[in-house]
């Protein structure tokens, strides 16, 4: 893969990224299949200190699904936390400082910022991309908008 050192690489990166997942995906229509396949991806791809999905498990609780890091929160409730604040806003969240967001769920000390994207089937939120930074300021509209387009693939 390319080395990130501006955003040309870091887009080329992403691009790149996306490109191995639709060729993983393809075809694949088991989601945690696919969920676990794109978390080690861009676990893989970036070095970032957490990767992973929670999964919508009931109208109140997201609960942990495939991920690559250490271990994490099991169940993280609605409107709560960075997973459950985009989980109910229905947008994508970026997160520079973990420390400064209230109600922050804190699984490990070590993940200084966070970025949390909705995974949307048919037209409902089904699960979250949770991916944490031990570095803060680690994430911005690029990776959103990567990810965004990533997490279509899960189907």
């Amino acid at each position: 893969m390319v080395t990130v050192s501006g955003v040309q690489d870091k887009n080329t990166r992403w691009a790149e990224l996306i490109r191995q997942a639709k060729y993983r995906t393809e075809g694949e229509v088991n989601v945690i299949a696919n969920m676990a396949n794109i978390s080690a991806m861009v676990h893989d791809a970036f070095g970032f200190f957490w990767a992973g999905f929670y999964i919508k498990d009931s109208a109140d609780e997201l609960v942990l699904g495939p991920f690559q890091g250490p271990a994490a929160c099991t169940r993280i409730p609605f409107g709560k936390g960075v997973c459950g604040t985009a989980w109910k806003e229905r947008r994508t969240v970026i997160v520079p400082d973990v420390n400064k967001f209230p109600g922050h769920i804190a699984c490990s000390i070590q993940s200084k910022s966070e970025i949390v994207v909705p995974v949307f089937i048919d037209g409902e939120v089904s699960a979250v991309l949770d991916i944490d930074s031990e570095q803060t300021g680690a994430f911005d509209e690029t990776d959103g908008k990567n990810l965004e387009e990533l997490v279509k693939l899960i189907k």
